[in-house]
């Protein structure tokens, strides 16, 4: 799912942190099989909110990524070994 990401110009959180709105999308095909973007959710936040939660995405994809290394190492050696 891709995301827009756009700056709220003139506006602050409580903090004084700058806001941006992050808008979820879906690509589909219409009947003529083209491919059309469709937003859907649309969250404002806080620049800082968006990194911590940009950051915590990330380490989660990272743990994901090392356990599929792993697992594919284990399914390497078992082809291998015959």
């Amino acid at each position: 799912m891709a995301k827009i990401i756009t700056e709220v110009i003139d506006t602050v959180d409580a903090e004084g942190q700058k806001m941006i709105n992050i808008q979820e999308t879906q690509t589909v095909t219409d009947i003529d099989g083209n491919e059309v973007v469709i937003p859907s959710a649309l969250n404002q936040v806080s620049v800082s909110t968006a990194i911590e939660n940009c950051e915590a995405d990330k380490a989660n994809l990272e743990a994901q990524l090392a356990a599929c290394e792993a697992e594919l190492a284990e399914i390497i050696a078992i082809r291998d070994a015959e």
